[in-house]
């Protein structure tokens, strides 16, 4: 490994800058602050959710957040759940892919009663997706600069066989992938 320490110290702290970045989305879901999207999402982002070829910028993902239905999604108990993402650092750009899990009450489940911790209904896993971030080093930090998010089932094989190539292909010829 030629990498010298601070080069090494370097790319673990990147990486877990976007470990910590990637982990606040869920939180702009389950809450719909807009402080919290303007933090995330870079000034120019383009996001690409799928829904007929119709990209988001940063205003119409704070607009999709705050609206009715999505306060009435939190209000009963939308939850986000992503995983920890693989992610690929090529000096200020990266590339990340990751899960996400969208829990809901189960208002029809049977109660459960778990000792110490009261009785639930449960959740359902409502939906799952896969998305793939394109993040950029910025002077307040890495930002998402771009992502695409398809539905397991609607898309997302290709996207994650493309991620899972392309970190191979940098990991096979980089000590720092």
């Amino acid at each position: 490994m030629s990498s010298s320490i601070e080069e090494r110290i370097r790319l673990i702290e990147d990486r877990l800058e976007i470990y910590n970045l990637i982990a606040t989305h869920p939180l702009t879901g389950d809450t719909g602050d807009r402080a919290l999207v303007d933090v995330f999402y870079a000034e120019d982002v383009v996001v690409d959710r799928g829904n007929g070829g119709e990209a988001h910028d940063r205003n119409a993902m704070a607009e999709v957040l705050g609206r009715a239905e999505h306060r009435k999604a939190i209000d009963v108990g939308l939850a986000h759940f992503g995983n920890l993402p693989l992610v690929d650092l090529d000096g200020d750009k990266a590339t990340a892919v990751s899960y996400i899990a969208l829990m809901t009450p189960d208002s029809h489940g049977e109660i459960q009663h778990l000792a110490n911790h009261g009785d639930s209904q449960g959740y359902r896993v409502h939906r799952v997706g896969v998305n793939v971030w394109s993040l950029q080093r910025a002077d307040v930090g890495w930002r998402v600069v771009a992502r695409t998010v398809r539905m397991v089932g609607n898309g997302a094989f290709e996207l994650l066989c493309e991620a899972g190539k392309r970190h191979l292909a940098i990991d096979e010829g980089s000590a720092g992938g």
